[in-house]
């Protein structure tokens, strides 16, 4: 984390606040826009965790501490006024409160495993919530047995595209398969990262 002098910031501009723009440390993305006090500022250095201040609530308020979408610090720095601090972060789920990446509407960037990543965490959500309509809940709902059986279903039919039908439909059925293998995975409470390690052994 960068070293700066709190002291050498300029509160008194507005009132005893600053704003504070917060930047994805990965991506480079703007997910939001916030506003610290001395006592904000001190709480986030300490606990590398963005810590606010509310202007509405007129008090301190930690990002994510409802929604448990936190922020993990990587770095601060001030602009040339020290009037404005950038921060950049690890963000722990989506940052705007509408449920979105970034306030201001960017689209989070992400590699191939990044989305594989997402996705089994979108299972294992699915899996505790369990929402109506949904066909993955349903298959948690029918337990093992029945997430064995689409398995089972899947590989026939990923097998015979490749046998009988075109690349298109080899594609659509492959993704079927891989993503009932994900349900599996879920359900046995083995995770992607160990996949991901085993593979990697493999490769050794």
């Amino acid at each position: 984390m960068n070293k700066f002098n709190i002291k050498q910031l300029n509160f008194q501009k507005m009132d005893g606040i600053i704003p504070v723009i917060i930047q994805d440390a990965k991506t480079k993305d703007v997910l939001m826009l916030g506003f610290m006090n001395r006592e904000a500022l001190k709480r986030t250095i300490r606990q590398k965790r963005v810590v606010f201040w509310s202007r509405t609530k007129k008090r301190l308020w930690g990002k994510g501490e409802t929604s448990g979408n936190k922020l993990e610090v990587v770095s601060i720095r001030t602009d040339c006024d020290r009037d404005t601090l950038l921060i950049f972060v690890k963000p722990r789920g989506p940052v705007c409160h509408t449920g979105k990446y970034s306030c201001f509407g960017v689209e989070q960037k992400s590699s191939q495993l990044e989305f594989l990543q997402q996705l089994y965490d979108l299972l294992v959500k699915r899996k505790k919530e369990l929402p109506k309509n949904s066909y993955t809940a349903f298959l948690f709902k029918q337990g093992l047995a029945k997430i064995l059986e689409k398995v089972e279903e899947e590989s026939r039919e990923m097998i015979f595209a490749a046998k009988k039908e075109s690349r298109s439909r080899l594609i659509e059925e492959s993704a079927d398969l891989f993503y009932h293998l994900l349900v599996l995975l879920v359900e046995k409470k083995i995770s992607f990262d160990e996949l991901v390690k085993e593979l990697k052994r493999r490769r050794k």
